[in-house]
């Protein structure tokens, strides 16, 4: 029997990982090329066929090469050590297995959030739908009144608001441009003067780069209070209780 041959017996076992032992092999590989060669084709049978559960189907030549190399080993284990061949079965299933499940926790864990995204998209939309809807039944409320908003002293290109409001449905909607920047730590506040009783606080409001700025359907506004005005004053950031003079803007309905 040739060196070759007293080892080539083991390499199966060897690439499957199910050989006691293994010094003397290791030994030999170390100066054989033709079995390191022999080895490295046999790691790559068994490789292709432990997907065969979850992957493509691997060349026939592959699992034909690897179950030559098993046949090979004595069916009854020897004073070597060697495993039984039922034992190397049970580490291809095993390994297919692993392959299985990492597969499937990389779907699920792409799916969840594919679900978390769209959950937020959903939620996001439905909020959109609901604040437009609520504009719209305010401008098409049949009681709605328009509320033109004038600065009290006139200057070039005036600052403009419009509030409209609806009793009936307790809501308002107000829109400004042109307005004037602010101090520091100060904000406007648009305040409802009801026909009768003192302003009712409606909203703390800031313009954006281009002086524009909205206030819509404030919730502090008590239920069927009927208007006589908006009002408009600049306030601390947090608002106040009551206006602060001077008034800059007001207007009465129309």
């Amino acid at each position: 029997m040739t060196v070759h041959q007293q080892f080539a017996e083991d390499l199966a076992l060897y690439a499957l990982g199910a050989l006691d032992e293994k010094t003397a092999l290791e030994t030999h590989l170390e100066e054989c090329a033709s079995c390191r060669r022999e080895l490295e084709q046999l790691r790559g049978d068994a490789a292709l066929l432990a997907l065969t559960t979850s992957g493509p189907k691997p060349p026939a030549r592959a699992k034909s090469r690897l179950m030559e190399a098993i046949a090979k080993e004595p069916r009854v284990q020897t004073e070597r050590g060697r495993a039984p061949w039922w034992g190397l079965l049970g580490w291809i299933a095993t390994a297919a297995l692993i392959v299985v499940a990492a597969t499937l926790w990389k779907q699920n864990a792409h799916l969840n959030s594919t679900v978390r995204a769209l959950s937020g998209q959903l939620e996001k939309e439905i909020s959109d739908s609901a604040d437009a809807r609520r504009i719209a039944e305010v401008l098409h409320a049949p009681d709605a009144a328009s509320y033109e908003i004038m600065p009290v002293s006139v200057k070039t290109m005036p600052p403009r608001g419009k509030a409209i409001y609806s009793r009936e449905r307790n809501g308002l909607v107000f829109v400004a441009s042109n307005l004037n920047p602010l101090p520091p730590e100060k904000a406007y506040e648009l305040w409802l003067i009801p026909i009768q009783g003192a302003p009712i606080p409606a909203g703390m409001f800031k313009p954006d780069a281009h002086g524009s700025a909205m206030v819509m359907n404030p919730p502090n506004i008590p239920p069927g209070v009927e208007a006589k005005a908006f009002a408009i004053t600049i306030e601390p950031e947090k608002g106040s209780t009551t206006p602060t003079p001077p008034i800059v803007m007001m207007g009465a309905g129309g």
